[in-house]
């Protein structure tokens, strides 16, 4: 009807507020519930047979389950997102570059994480300030070798694929599949420079990668979002299993390590940060899903597809470069758990058996933590880049048995710092090569760290109208 004027249709009430559907409030949510959830777990009593009680038991289920879906998905998502980040490359040269500065910036940044530690174990001396005793001596099953690299980067199968056989007391066996990053990550990269070689007959193989990929990070993006229901479970275990209570006669060094893992993390990446002129809160807004994931996780590998979702969406890093960058940080790039933690507890151990180490001994931890992690590949953990640490110094590694009792509450934090880590260089080498999309560094996040605008049918900012494809992605990086 002419000059009938029709109301919009008016919007239905929201039961649920809008914040609350969001990401990032979810995951703050889980922090809080989790904390209660551990209080809760550590009040009541255990088992009749002695064994953990229904909460703590459900509780380590649940944030064990949500690390293994995690941890599936690393596979498929680093060997499809390799091999297409190659075939969209199309010069290797390209690729050569950004490697190298990759692992410069892993060196630098690892430089002055171990500076920091070392500094901090002279300041605070924690082994004169411990009550351990020499009973708490322990020579670990698994030392630290300058081969490891070598023996970790030569695959041993199609995928880095191994298995491990445990037999119980009862006489079970269980076995259990592991796979090595690093391997794979010379098997992707060997299978995308050949097809590149082949040419047009490899055309429909890079096809179906692509296909793969964009399904992998989709079933991925259904596992992310159940990460607030992860992180209740994975701090909730935590606080009810570790408390604060194990911290005992190692007040100090804990103190020394969480002092030394705070400068770096509010001091060090703050300064490179904006020393390359990027917004600090920017970073952090955007890192802070996988940071958060990784204390409360305990695993850089089980935290990396998170790490390399952040990196891509929320910092800018083309997708041509993290898919790289960030699988191999996740096991060469470590300053929580390759420097301030190898630095502290060697000297740790050497205040603690009254040994005197020279100027050549400092020297030396920080050649082993700038390129230990490197040699370590494939193995790198904690214990193992300490025994590398004390046996290059030629301190007992029966001295790894003092620190035990605190590992899982100092772990928490290494794995933070490693995580943002892994997250800061592949940004300031992308800033420094001219490849971050600043847009979409610098976007506003709305009080949500975790941009999920491109997601389940949602445009991406950047669009081309045309092909519906994201320009950036679909520009090969140049350096």
């Amino acid at each position: 009807m002419s000059g009938t004027s029709v109301s919009p249709r008016a919007e239905k009430p929201r039961r649920i507020p809008r914040w609350l559907t969001r990401f990032g409030p979810q995951i703050l949510l889980g922090l809080i519930v989790g904390i209660a959830l551990g209080l809760v777990a550590r009040a009541l009593p255990d088992a009749a047979d002695g064994s953990d009680n229904w909460l703590i038991g459900t509780l380590g289920t649940l944030g064990s389950s949500y690390v293994k879906l995690l941890t599936v998905a690393v596979v498929p998502l680093v060997f499809t997102a390799i091999v297409s980040s190659i075939a969209n490359l199309r010069e290797v040269a390209n690729a050569a570059r950004l490697a190298v500065q990759t692992l410069l910036w892993f060196a630098i940044t690892a430089f002055a994480a171990v500076i920091v530690g070392i500094v901090i174990g002279l300041v605070v001396r924690p082994g004169d300030h411990t009550g351990v005793t020499a009973a708490a001596e322990s020579t670990p099953a698994t030392a630290g070798s300058w081969w490891g690299f070598l023996t970790g980067l030569v695959p041993s199968n199609f995928l880095g694929l191994g298995a491990k056989t445990t037999i119980t007391d009862a006489g079970a066996a269980t076995t259990s599949l592991s796979f090595n990053i690093l391997q794979l990550l010379v098997v992707a990269a060997a299978i995308g420079i050949a097809a590149l070689k082949v040419g047009e007959k490899a055309e429909p193989f890079l096809t179906f990668n692509a296909s793969l990929l964009a399904i992998v990070q989709k079933v991925l993006w259904w596992i992310i979002r159940l990460a607030p229901i992860g992180t209740a479970a994975l701090l909730g275990n935590a606080v009810a299993s570790y408390g604060w209570d194990a911290i005992g006669s190692l007040g100090w060094f804990t103190a020394a390590i969480y002092l030394g893992l705070a400068i770096v993390f509010f001091v060090i990446y703050p300064v490179l940060i904006r020393a390359h002129g990027l917004s600090i809160r920017s970073f952090y807004s955007g890192v802070w899903p996988a940071t958060q994931l990784g204390f409360v996780s305990r695993s850089s590998i089980g935290t990396l597809p998170l790490t390399q979702r952040v990196t891509e969406r929320n910092l800018g890093v083309p997708r041509a470069y993290s898919s790289f960058a960030v699988p191999l940080g996740a096991t060469t790039k470590m300053d929580g758990c390759a420097a301030i933690y190898p630095a502290i507890a060697a000297i740790f151990v050497a205040q603690f058996y009254g040994l005197n180490l020279t100027i050549t001994d400092y020297v030396l931890i920080v050649v082993v933590s700038v390129v230990g992690s490197a040699a370590t590949a494939g193995t790198t953990g904690a214990t193992v880049m300490l025994t590398l640490t004390l046996s290059t110094l030629g301190l007992p590694l029966a001295g790894v048995g003092l620190l035990l009792a605190v590992e899982p509450i100092v772990d928490m934090g290494r794995t933070a710092v490693n995580v943002t880590g892994q997250a800061l260089v592949p940004t300031i080498v992308a800033k420094r090569e001219g490849i971050l999309d600043r847009a979409r560094y610098d976007a506003p996040r709305n009080g949500d760290p975790f941009d999920d605008s491109d997601v389940d049918g949602e445009p991406e900012r950047d669009a081309d109208p045309d092909t519906g494809t994201d320009r950036r992605e679909s520009t090969p990086v140049t350096a």
